[in-house]
This record gives structure tokens, sequence and C-alpha cells, in this order.
């Protein structure tokens, strides 16, 4: 019995032939294609992917933020807490100079240690970022000069009457001062509330604005985070 064979390959229909040869190229670019995306894709990933050392910077970086807002909140109570002991006392200060009456020893010991309990809360500082260390620096610069304008309150309290305007002069004049500070401070508060998305915080102390203190810019209080 003779052996089937195939039709010789100059009788086959060449249509069938390109058809098959097309498949052919069809599926090598197809391989070739799917081979250099999946090339690409891991080239791509090893060059995107942060080696250790950027890895752990980024990780440095997020702690330090959560950090440093969590001091920023800190301060804003601890701010609000200083106001509310330095306000009167530098008010009161500024109403007894101009009146020009004579300072009382018991009320200048009382201020004082007023003082000393505002100095409290900045004797051992954290470590924070350059901005939050800029508003906490002010706020305890200002309660210092609080403090020099009670003191020499204090001072003028005992001294003869014709020495005691030079030393009231000088009170009222450290005590503005303070009210200064303080309102550079708390307009630094304020901005660093702003960038760590506390919003607006304004721990100003009430002033004359003509005394030379910044005041608030005005935003409602947590708007702007």
């Amino acid at each position: 019995m003779a052996r089937r064979t195939g039709r010789p390959s100059y009788q086959l229909d060449k249509a069938d032939v390109g058809h098959r040869r097309t498949v052919r190229f069809a599926a090598v670019a197809g391989v070739i294609a799917l081979v250099t995306a999946l090339l690409g894709g891991l080239i791509g990933y090893q060059l995107g992917r942060p080696d250790a050392t950027e890895a752990t910077i980024a990780s440095i970086k997020q702690a330090d933020a959560k950090r440093d807002a969590q001091q920023i909140v800190e301060l804003i109570e601890t701010a609000r807490g200083v106001r509310d002991q330095v306000a009167p006392v530098l008010a009161a200060i500024k109403t007894e100079t101009a009146a020009g009456r004579a300072p009382d020893p018991a009320r200048a010991r009382q201020w004082q240690g007023v003082m000393r309990q505002a100095a409290e809360p900045f004797a051992d500082p954290p470590s924070g970022t350059t901005a939050t260390n800029v508003a906490r620096g002010g706020l305890r610069g200002a309660v210092q000069q609080a403090s020099l304008a009670v003191d020499a309150y204090a001072l003028a309290a005992g001294v003869p009457a014709a020495q005691r305007a030079a030393l009231l002069d000088v009170t009222a004049r450290q005590a503005a001062e303070a009210a200064t500070i303080w309102s550079v401070a708390a307009t630094q508060l304020d901005q660093i509330s702003v960038d760590s998305g506390q919003g607006h915080q304004h721990v100003f102390l009430d002033t004359d604005p003509h005394e030379g203190a910044l005041t608030p810019d005005g935003a409602a209080e947590g708007t702007g985070g």
C-alpha cells in the first residue's frame, strides 16, 4: 500500500504559505513585545525603587515632622497659659507707670512670683525644628524681658522719690519691649501652626499697635491649615 504524503511544497497554495508566515511573524513579535515590556518594567522598578539610605532618610523626615507637629500643639497650649499669667502684669505696669503712682512693694513681690511661674515651662525646652525653636525662644525672651520690668518696678519701690521717676520710666519701656517681643514670637507661632496643619492660632497680648507690637492677621482661628 502506498504511503500517503502531502503535496510537494511547490504545489502548496501561495496564499496558505503567506498566512502561516504572517501568523509566525505575529507570534514572534508578540513575544518580543512582551519580553521588552517585562524588562522595561523591571528596569524601571529597579531605578525608581529607593535604596536603603533613601528609605531611612524618608523615615527620619516623617518622624521629625510628626514630632514637630506635636511640639507645636504643646507650645500653643503653653503660650496660652503663659500669656494669661503675663498679660495682666504688663497691663498693670503700664497703668501704674502712666499714673505715676508710688510702686507697691507687696504687689512687686507678687508679680515676681508670677514671672517665676511663667518662666518654668521654658526652663528645659525640647529640641525641635529651627522654626519651632525660634517661636519658643521668642516667647521665653518675652517672659525674661517682662521679668526685668517687674524687677525694675520692685527697685523703684525702694528708692527715694527723686529717683523713682527714672526707674518707672525704665519699667514702662521694658514692659513695652516685652510685649513687642511676645508679638513677634506669637506671629512666628501662628505661621508654624498653619504650616503644620493646625490652622491659625493667635496667642497675642492685648497691646496698642502704635507701640510697635505686631498684631494678629485677622484670619479666623483654626483656618488656613
